[in-house]
């Protein structure tokens, strides 16, 4: 039963008209066309990765500019030899003052 469907099915394959030159050109160009798209497609969606990308590269690099800006800023200047012993004398008279009570 199985060889009298594929003998019918290769006689009606037979009988079917063979494909134009002009139906595979058109099929083809078809084809050619949608690859194109497809490869553009891709192509921008891989500059925009490559943008967003960048973007936050430089969003990383700010930041860290930032925080290192910020780091300087908190560093407290040393103090002068003149301003240490204004601050030590200061908290000796309180020590004093406060052992008087």
């Amino acid at each position: 039963m199985a060889a009298k469907a594929k003998e019918a099915a290769l006689e009606k394959m037979k009988a079917k008209p063979p494909i134009s030159e002009e139906v595979l050109a058109e099929r083809k160009a078809a084809r050619l066309a949608k690859e194109a798209a497809q490869a553009a497609a891709r192509a921008e969606k891989l500059a925009e990765r490559e943008r967003v990308k960048a973007e936050r590269e430089a969003a990383k690099e700010q930041a860290a500019a930032e925080a290192a800006a910020a780091a300087a800023a908190a560093i407290v200047p040393e103090l002068t030899e003149e301003e240490k012993k204004a601050a030590r004398d200061e908290r000796y008279a309180a020590r004093k003052k406060r052992k008087k009570r």
